[in-house]
Formats: structure tokens, C-alpha cells, sequence
């Protein structure tokens, strides 16, 4: 017999599962978080926080986004990717990265209430985490997951204190694996993948240097050194990331795959840092070093039956693009909700197959997406003439010729002008980071065609209340303080909203009616003059999509999951269908 029950399960408390405990908590599902280490994060390995995951944790409460951005450093100092032959040496060029080039921030500012920023997952995690206990999850560290039964009412699921080495087991009605790359409950769970493991090594350095001589007049998170090398294939690229301005970093330096892991002590990072800073005399405190594997694999399902995996269990792949932990906190910005529908009674189970349809095509979208940024490095090797071979004198001479003067050198500038132009793909990738659009039976389309997107759907958020598309953001304002507030504001927080305008308060009725027939509780706000929220500026007008009359049903989780462009013959009926089939009732 089970020692402890709980309604919900979480195995791992990275950024998915701390996640998905504080927002389980925050619509009031007991659950319990189990980590196998004795505490959360030892090393800032995620850090590129994007707009989309910054509006999970403003759903989480203002306090919450406050946190982050009081840790993070600003969007402004993400600033400028630089591409150089070491930190000290000659600079080869930049691009602007992370919505700071103007034409992107515009399009950054138009698309969220919220900034990116670079938070290293050392301060995300405990936000995230301090958030979940405070508001009800049981947690227990030093506890190893170590298998899983289920049945038609729940899952059974053995533990081990690594303290004491006693095995228990814990009851809940549902797991979730959370337990990153090498996942048990995936394997144990039988989950398909498709990809490959392990396709390149890699390893972290992080140490405490002030390095601020060389970068603070060119403020950056990231910083590339091309130069003839020894660690894969002659080239000597490596990555110095900035932790914490300027003084705290984390080195990125490849090894071959085919050969066994380097053994990472003071003396080799000492080396690899003044090799890259460009600096003989340069004398670290290093804090930590680990190998690790460049992964391109994901789950094409992500349940079975009473059991999720979310995060790196699902998708593994490189840092690349900035995509893992923004992604695993959103796996559990739309799990945590449908959970929630469900142990509350207000929705069927079937609401949780939704959860594998709408998230296994992004974790294949964003592996695939990971991966090919590291492939679109080569035209930049390719132009700087560091490709074929492992001759240093050949690839600095050919790094060299950019300086001549005469057509080829020329024609090598420009190619390295567009090959660093190219990063956008990896560096300023709004639409991958902004554009999902679910497509399920938790979504009502009622037949309204897709809209096509108009600019490149990778570098550019389009918006559109097409249902399975986020909500769009624009600001209305509050009729009695004059307060701007984002429509996203306006929705989640756990609960379903319906949005009209004056002449659609029939809608209003409807859902009244329907939340008490239900059980389901309905949000409703009427946008328009002379209500609590005013559309002075007519971007919501232009965002909405919809007549005055029409109506907008948007899910917990802030994406719209049926759209009406006009007033229905009868309301309540239509929003009463629309809801019985999104909850699967």
C-alpha cells in the first residue's frame, strides 16, 4: 500500500516540472514534486528566457515576472552577437540578436506585455520552484524515481530516499516525468522518438573572471571565437556566454564525439579561457566543468494514458536558438490547466489527449529547429576559409585574406557579411518562439481556414485569434484608472474567458448560464466605451478578428479555442457546444 497519495505526480524539478507544480498549485491540484538531487540547479545551462515563457510566469502573478526580471539580466544587454578571433583579438563582425535591431524590437513591443531577457536557470528554477511550494506542492528531494504502475484509477509509482536507501511508493492519478534527457518514465513508458542521441561532444566551463575590458563596450550574451584549432576538425570555434555581467562565464568547447570525453580539470579550462579570451596571463576561478552530448531526438507521443513526459524527456536537442527551457515550461503551461479541468470534474479525460497533439509537433519543430543552427554555422566557416583541413597556417592565412584588398577579398568580406547575417535564423527567431497554433479536439475551429503567414514564419510572430492561436496582446485600457492592461491579462489564470463587445453581452448571459449548468467557471469581459476595459486606441478592433458582437472563447491557457465573428442566433447553444466539445464532456 502506497505510503503517500497526491493527485498529481512530478518527477523533476528543472524548469518543466517546477513549472507545471506552481501552476498546479496555483489552481489548486495537490501535487508533489520528487528531485533525485538534494537541491535544484548547480550550473546556469538555460538561459534565453522568451516573451511567450515570460507571460506563463505573468499568469503566474506579477510577483512572479518581477522575480525574473530582478535576476535576469535586460533584453538590452543580450545585446549584440559578436563573432571575433578572441575577445582581445580582432573583432570579425556582429549581428543584432534578440529583438534588440529596431525592426525587431518594434515587433517585440507590438507582440507581448512582457521582455525577454537572459535568466540562467540557477535563478529561474528557484522562482519557479519557491512558487510551487508556497502555494501547495509537497516537495521531496534526494528521492529517485525508480518505476511506475498504472491502473484505470491511477498510477502507483516506487520510490528510493537516497538518504536512507528505503524504496516507498507513492498513489497519485497522474505522473508526469519531467526528468530530463535520460528520462526512466519515458523509457519506462515505452513513448516513441524518432532522432539520434549523442551526435556531438561538448563541454561547459563556467568560472568567474572580470572580463569587462573586453566586452562591456559591446554588451552581448554570446560571444564566438573562430580560430584555427584543435578541438573539432581544426576548428577552433568556441562559445564564451555570459552568466552574470561581466564578471561570471560559461565557455562552450567542443571535443570528437568518437573520442572519450576530455577529462575537464583547473589546468585545461584555464587553458581553453586564455585561449579564447586571448589572454596568456588570464586567471580563472572556476566554479564548474561537465561534458555533455549534442542531441537531436524527440517524442513523437508524449503520454500514455495516465502517465506525461514534458521538457527534456520529450525534446533533446542543443541550446541552440535558446528553445529548451522556454519549451518545457510551456509543455506545462498547457498541461497544468487540462489536469486541473479534469480532477476538478469539469472536463472528461479524453481533454488530456489533447496534450501529446498539441506539443509533440513543437518538440519536433523546435529539435529540428535546434539542430539546424548548428549546420548554419558552415557558411561562416566556409567564407572565413576554415574548412578542409587541420593546417592552422592554412585556416589563419585564409582568415587573413579578408583584410586584402582586390575582387576575392571582396567577395569573402561580403560572404561573411551574409553568412553572420544568416544567424537571424538562431539569434532572432520570433515566430519560432511566438507562432504555435494548436490543432485539436481541445480547439473549435467550426471549419475557419488557417490563416497563411505572410512573412517568414520562423523570424516573424504573426497574430490572429484563428482558434488555436494565442490570444493576441494589444493593450486596452481600464475605464475608471485610465491603467493600460494586456488582453493576455484579461484570460488565464486558470480559467476559460469570453471576450465581446457591446452588442454581444448576449454572450455574457450565456456563459453566465452555462458556468452554472457546467460547473465550469467562465470569465466574461465586454471591450468597448463605457466598460471596465476601453479600446481607445482601436487595436483590438484590429486584433480581435470579430464583429462588435462576435465572441472569442479563450483557454486557460491563453489560446483562443473558438472564435463566432458575429452574434450567434442562439449563444447560449453555440458557446455551450463549442465548450462541451473542448472539455470532452
Amino acid at each position: 500500500m502506497a505510503e503517500i497519495e497526491t493527485d498529481v505526480l512530478i518527477i523533476g524539478t528543472g524548469p518543466a516540472g517546477s513549472a507545471t507544480a506552481a501552476l498546479l498549485s496555483s489552481y489548486g491540484i495537490e501535487n508533489m514534486a520528487i528531485n533525485r538531487y538534494r537541491w535544484l540547479a548547480n550550473t546556469p545551462r538555460a538561459h534565453i528566457t522568451n516573451q511567450r515563457t515570460m507571460e506563463v510566469l505573468r499568469d503566474l502573478g506579477h510577483d512572479v515576472e518581477e522575480q525574473a526580471y530582478l535576476n535576469a539580466a535586460h533584453q538590452d544587454l543580450m545585446g549584440e552577437n559578436v563573432f571575433c578571433e578572441s575577445l582581445a583579438g580582432e573583432e570579425i563582425g556582429r549581428m543584432k540578436s534578440w529583438g534588440n535591431h529596431p525592426l525587431s524590437k518594434a515587433e517585440h513591443l507590438l507582440s507581448s506585455p512582457t521582455m525577454m531577457n537572459d535568466l540562467p536557470q540557477t535563478f529561474m528554477e528557484p522562482i519557479l520552484f519557491n512558487t510551487a511550494c508556497k502555494r501547495g506542492t509537497q516537495a521531496r528531494m534526494s528521492t529517485e524515481y525508480i518505476s511506475h504502475e498504472q491502473d484505470e484509477a491511477g498510477v502507483t509509482t516506487t520510490c528510493r530516499d537516497r538518504l536512507s536507501g528505503r524504496e516507498f511508493q507513492i498513489r497519485s492519478k497522474y505522473l508526469i516525468g519531467a526528468d530530463g534527457g535520460s528520462s526512466k518514465v519515458a523509457e519506462h513508458c515505452g513513448l516513441p522518438f524518432e532522432g539520434q542521441m549523442g551526435v556531438g561532444g561538448s563541454m561547459n566551463i563556467v568560472f568567474r573572471a572580470d572580463l569587462s575590458k573586453y566586452v562591456a563596450h559591446r554588451p552581448s550574451v554570446l560571444y564566438w571565437v573562430m580560430q584555427p584549432g584543435s578541438n573539432v576538425g581544426g576548428i577552433g570555434m568556441g562559445l564564451v556566454r555570459m552568466v552574470r555581467p561581466w564578471n561570471e562565464w560559461l565557455i562552450v568547447w567542443g571535443y570528437d564525439i568518437n573520442e572519450k570525453p576530455p577529462v575537464v580539470d583547473e589546468a585545461l579550462a584555464t587553458q581553453v579561457a586564455q585561449q579564447l579570451v586571448g589572454d596568456p596571463e588570464l586567471e580563472i576561478e572556476l566554479l564548474s566543468a561537465n561534458t555533455w552530448t549534442v542531441n537531436n531526438m524527440y517524442a513523437t507521443h508524449m503520454q500514455k494514458d495516465r502517465v506525461f513526459i514534458m521538457g527534456d524527456a520529450a525534446h533533446r536537442h542543443p541550446p541552440s536558438n535558446g528553445l529548451g527551457s522556454n519549451t518545457s515550461i510551456q509543455d506545462g503551461f498547457n498541461l497544468a490547466w487540462k489536469l486541473a479541468a479534469v480532477i476538478k470534474g469539469e472536463a472528461g479525460g479524453a481533454l488530456l489527449d489533447s496534450y501529446s497533439v498539441e506539443r509533440a509537433p513543437v518538440a519536433k519543430q523546435i529539435v529540428t529547429r535546434a539542430n539546424q543552427s548548428i549546420g548554419e554555422f558552415g557558411p561562416i566557416f566556409e567564407s572565413l576559409g576554415m574548412t578542409g583541413g587541420s593546417d592552422h597556417a592554412v585556416i589563419k592565412s585564409n582568415m587573413d585574406a579578408r583584410c586584402d584588398t582586390g575582387p576575392s577579398a571582396e567577395k569573402q568580406r561580403e560572404a561573411i557579411r551574409e553568412a553572420i547575417a544568416f544567424k537571424k535564423y538562431e539569434f532572432d527567431a520570433h515566430g519560432v518562439e511566438m507562432n504555435q497554433r494548436y490543432k485539436s479536439a481541445a480547439v473549435v475551429t467550426d471549419g475557419q481556414m488557417e490563416p497563411a503567414f505572410e512573412l517568414d514564419a520562423e523570424l516573424h510572430y504573426q497574430p490572429t485569434t484563428w482558434p488555436g492561436a494565442r490570444l493576441p496582446h494589444v493593450w486596452v485600457f481600464d475605464h475608471d484608472t485610465g491603467a493600460q492592461v494586456s488582453t493576455l491579462d484579461l484570460c488565464g489564470r486558470g480559467q476559460f474567458t469570453v471576450l465581446t463587445g457591446i452588442g454581444g453581452e448576449a454572450w455574457g448571459k450565456a456563459a453566465d448560464a452555462i458556468s452554472a449548468e457546467m460547473g465550469v467557471p467562465l470569465r466574461v469581459h465586454v471591450i468597448g466605451p463605457r466598460q471596465t476595459y476601453v479600446d481607445h486606441a482601436g487595436d483590438w478592433a484590429r486584433a480581435s478578428e470579430i464583429g462588435d458582437t462576435g465572441c472569442l472563447l479563450v483557454r486557460p491557457d491563453q489560446h483562443v479555442a473558438w472564435r463566432v465573428e458575429d452574434m450567434a442566433d442562439d449563444p447560449q447553444a453555440d458557446l455551450k457546444r463549442a465548450l462541451t466539445a473542448i472539455l470532452a464532456r
